[in-house]
C-alpha cells in the first residue's frame, strides 16, 4: 500500500527483521533514488505490523549501520564484515555507501596478488578468420597416409601482431584495438566507452547483462533447449578452455585457436605462437617440448570431434604443417608417448602417429575404460576386465601387419571393467631393472594392487592386495613412492594409504595402512555451453609425480575465481588460490618447470590458472608447499562459511522458476544453474547439519 505524507508524518517507525526503529522522513530521503525514497513515494508496497511500523524483511544489525551512515555521513567497520554490509547497501541501492565498501574491498585484496602470485599473461589476439573455397586445388600432389584428411590451412592470415607492453588492463586494450567484430568476447563488449563498466563494481554489472554477446549466447542456449543442441556450441573466443605444458612451454586453448608461450632465462615467459583460427571448437590439446635437435623441435596438436591436426613449431615459433588426422570416432583422450601422438576413443579406438616413419595408425581394441602412461608403455583398463599394454618402441616394427602389438597383461578375478588405473615403475638397482606395479579401480568400487616383481618373472603381474571401502565407481587411482590415493565417483570421495616399501617394492610387513579419507566435492553446471571440455580443463587431479607430493585442486562452484589445494595423501589444505582481478577461473594445471641454466637454480612447480577474460595467470606452488610444512596454513577444503559465500553464485534450486527479487536493486549476473545430483548432494548435507544442530540442543 502506498503512504502518503499525511499519513507516515514526520517520524517513522520501522520494524526491520523484528526489531523496532525510528527515524525520520528526511533522513530516509536525504540520498535520491534509494529503496526507501521508492518505499515513502509509493511506488514500492509494503506492510505494517500490528503496531503500524512499516516492515521490512532484512537484517537488523547491518540496516543499523546503514542507517547511521544516513544520518552522519560515517561508518564504522570494525569487527563488520564488509561483503555482507556491501550485499544489504546493494539492496537498499545506497550508492555512496557501495561504491565506499567497493573500495574497501579493492585495498583488502590488492591486485598484485600474495605472496604465491608468480606473474600474468595478458589475453592474446585472435587471429584473422581465413574464408577459402572449398573448390581449392589441393597443396600435395603426393597420395596421404591412410587416415589423413587434406584440410585448408590459413597460414596466408597470421596471428595480429601483439604489444609487447604489458599493463593491468592490457586485455581490454589489446581486445579494443582490434577492429574485426569476432575479436571481441562478450567481455570486450562490456568495458566499449558508455556502458560504465568498472572492474569490481557490482552495481555497474546491472547495466551490462544485454551485450550483444551474451544476447548472442542466451539467444543460443534458448534455442538449443526448445530444438536439441547441435553440434557446435557456442563459447567465449577469449575464454581460456584448457591448459598443457611440457617442460618449459605451456599451449593455451581458446575455443577456436591456441597459443604457446616458452619460458625464456632472462625474459621470463614469451608468447612463440599463435596457431590459424579454427572453424571447429577445439576440445584437446596436447604438447611435446623436446622432440630432439631437428627444425621442429616442438610438436602440438589439438582435435575437434575426430579429426586430429598436427604441427611442428621451432624455438622461434615457425609452424610446419604435419597433417590432419581421422580417428574416425570423437577423440577423447589425446597426449604423446615421447615422439608419438595417440589419440583415445572409450568405444575402443586407438590412433597413433609416429615421428619417425611420420605414419597415422588406427587400431580397434577393447572399449577404454581407463589409461596410464609409463616411460613407453602404455596401459589400457578395458570394459572387459582386462589390462592391455602397448610398448611404443616396439611401433615400427610391426607397421606392414597393421599390428601394434596390443597384448593383454592382466585380467579382474571378477571381470569387472576397470574405470581407473595407475602405473609405477620401481627405481632401477644394481641388482635389477625397473619392475611393475599396477593399481587400478572397477566399477564396484573395489581397488586392487597387482606387481611384478622379480619373484613372478614369467608368471605376469600377481594379485597383491585388495581394498573395497568405496561403494560407487572409483574414477581416479594413483599409486606413488609413498601413497596410494583412490577417488569414487560420490562426490569424488577419497581413500588414501601409506605403503611400506623394501629396497623400493612394495611389502607386506606392515603393509599398507588407512591414511585419510575427505572429499574434494566439485560441483558442476548442466549450462550447455560448458559441453565437451569442461572436464579436460577442471580435472582435480591428483598432479605431481610419483616420487614428489602430490595434490588435489578443488574447483569448487563452475562460476567461481578461487580454487583449493589440497594434499592428495590427506586432504590437507595448501593454499588458496584466488584471481588477481576477479575473474572467473575457467581451467587450471600443475606443472614443474625445469630450473634455468644458472647455477643453483632448481626445478619450481606452478599452478597456471586461465581466465574468463583470456589471461593466464602463474602462482608459485614449490613456495606453498614450503608454507604448508611450516603449518602457516589451515587444514581442508573450504569451509561452510567459505563454501556458502561462493554458493551464492549459483542457483542450486531444481525449480526452473527464480524466486522474484523485490529489491530496487537487482544483482546483475544470471546465477548459474547445477546439476540435480549437486543438488540433492547440498540438501543432504543441509540436513545432516540440522539434525546436528538439534541433537546438540
Amino acid at each position: 500500500m502506498a503512504f502518503s505524507q499525511q499519513s507516515l508524518g514526520d517520524i517513522l517507525h520501522l520494524n526491520v527483521g523484528g526489531k523496532r526503529f525510528t527515524t525520520s522522513r528526511q533522513t530516509l530521503s536525504l540520498i535520491p533514488d534509494t529503496f526507501f525514497t521508492a518505499l515513502l513515494s509509493g511506488r514500492i508496497s509494503s506492510l505494517r505490523d500490528e503496531k503500524g511500523a512499516i516492515f521490512i524483511d532484512r537484517d537488523p544489525k547491518f540496516f543499523s549501520i546503514i542507517l547511521n551512515y544516513l544520518r552522519t555521513r560515517e561508518i564504522d567497520l570494525q569487527g563488520v564484515e564488509i561483503r555482507a554490509l556491501r550485499h544489504e547497501a546493494e539492496y537498499y541501492n545506497v550508492a555512496p555507501l557501495v561504491r565506499r565498501l567497493l573500495l574497501c574491498e579493492e585495498l583488502a585484496q590488492p591486485t598484485c596478488g600474495d605472496i604465491l602470485f608468480y606473474g600474468a599473461l595478458s589475453p592474446p589476439c585472435i587471429p584473422a578468420q581465413a574464408f577459402q573455397s572449398t573448390e581449392s586445388i589441393p597443396r600435395g600432389t603426393g597420395r596421404l597416409p591412410e587416415g589423413q584428411v587434406e584440410l585448408p590451412e590459413n597460414s596466408n592470415h597470421p596471428a595480429i601482431a601483439r604489444p609487447q607492453g604489458h599493463s593491468r588492463n592490457s586485455s581490454l586494450e589489446l581486445r579494443l584495438g582490434v577492429s574485426n567484430s569476432y575479436s571481441r568476447s562478450s567481455q570486450d563488449l562490456r568495458g566499449l566507452p558508455g556502458r560504465g563498466h568498472s572492474r569490481a563494481a557490482s552495481l555497474d554489472l546491472r547495466h551490462t547483462r544485454n551485450s550483444s554477446a551474451d544476447l548472442n549466447k542466451l539467444i543460443r542456449n534458448d534455442i538449443g533447449l526448445i530444438f536439441g543442441m547441435t553440434s557446435t556450441c557456442w563459447a567465449d573466443p577469449l575464454r581460456v578452455q584448457i591448459i598443457k605444458a611440457h617442460h618449459n612451454w605451456i599451449v593455451v586453448s581458446y575455443a577456436h585457436f591456441v597459443v604457446c608461450y616458452r619460458l625464456k632465462d632472462s625474459s621470463g615467459w614469451q608468447l612463440v605462437f599463435t596457431s590459424p583460427y579454427i572453424d571447429n571448437q577445439i576440445e584437446r590439446i596436447a604438447v611435446n617440448a623436446k622432440m630432439g635437435a631437428s627444425e621442429t623441435s616442438k610438436m602440438v596438436a589439438i582435435s575437434y570431434g575426430s579429426q586430429v591436426r598436427l604441427w611442428g613449431i621451432s624455438d622461434m615459433g615457425q609452424r610446419t604443417n604435419v597433417g590432419t588426422f581421422n580417428l574416425h570416432v570423437r577423440v577423447e583422450y589425446l597426449f604423446f608417448i615421447g615422439s608419438q601422438l595417440v589419440a583415445l576413443s572409450p568405444s575402443g579406438k586407438l590412433g597413433v602417429w609416429h615421428a619417425m616413419t611420420q605414419q597415422w595408425q588406427t587400431q580397434d581394441v577393447m572399449p577404454i575404460a581407463s589409461f596410464d602412461t609409463a616411460g613407453s608403455i602404455l596401459l589400457l583398463g578395458c570394459n572387459n576386465g582386462c589390462i592391455y599394454y602397448i610398448d611404443m618402441q616396439k611401433f615400427p616394427l610391426r607397421m606392414k601387419d597393421n599390428d601394434l602389438l596390443v597384448t593383454e597383461l592382466y585380467k579382474d578375478p571378477n571381470g569387472e571393467p576397470v574405470t581407473a588405473i595407475s602405473v609405477y615403475l620401481t627405481p632401477k638397482t644394481n641388482i635389477c631393472g625397473n619392475w611393475i606395479e599396477i593399481a587400478y579401480g572397477t566399477t564396484s568400487g573395489a581397488v586392487r594392487l597387482i606387481v611384478q616383481h622379480p619373484e613372478t618373472v614369467g608368471h605376469g603381474p600377481q594379485l597383491f592386495q585388495t581394498f573395497t571401502v568405496h561403494q560407487s565407481k572409483v574414477v581416479k587411482v594413483t599409486l606413488s613412492e609413498k601413497y596410494l590415493v583412490s577417488v569414487c565417483s560420490e562426490y569424488n570421495h577419497v581413500r588414501s594409504w601409506r605403503v611400506t616399501r623394501f629396497r623400493g617394492m612394495l611389502s607386506t610387513q606392515p603393509g599398507s595402512t588407512p591414511e585419510a579419507s575427505f572429499k574434494i566435492v566439485a560441483l558442476e553446471t548442466i549450462e550447455p555451453s560448458t559441453c565437451v571440455n569442461y572436464g579436460a580443463a577442471v580435472d582435480c587431479g591428483p598432479f605431481g609425480e610419483q616420487d614428489d607430493e602430490q595434490v588435489f585442486v578443488q574447483k569448487v562452484v563452475p562460476d567461481s575465481d578461487q580454487i583449493f589445494v589440497r594434499l592428495a595423501s590427506n586432504g590437507k589444505r595448501i593454499c588458496v588460490i584466488k584471481s588477481i582481478d576477479g575473474s572467473t577461473v575457467t581451467a587450471f594445471y600443475v606443472h614443474e618447470c625445469e630450473g634455468s641454466s644458472r647455477m643453483g637454480s632448481r626445478p619450481r612447480r606452478f599452478i597456471f590458472t586461465g581466465h574468463s577474460n583470456g589471461s593466464i595467470q602463474m602462482w608459485d606452488l614449490t613456495t606453498a608447499l614450503e608454507l604448508c610444512y611450516d603449518g602457516a596454513r589451515s587444514n581442508g577444503g573450504p569451509s561452510t562459511e567459505e563454501l556458502l559465500l561462493m554458493l551464492d553464485q549459483c542457483d542450486i534450486s531444481n525449480s526452473l522458476n527464480s524466486t522474484p527479487c523485490m529489491s530496487p536493486c537487482p544483482y546483475g549476473a544470471a546465477a548459474l544453474r547445477l546439476k540435480s545430483s549437486n543438488v540433492a548432494f547440498l540438501n543432504q548435507q543441509l540436513h545432516a547439519d540440522n539434525e546436528k544442530a538439534t541433537n546438540s540442543s
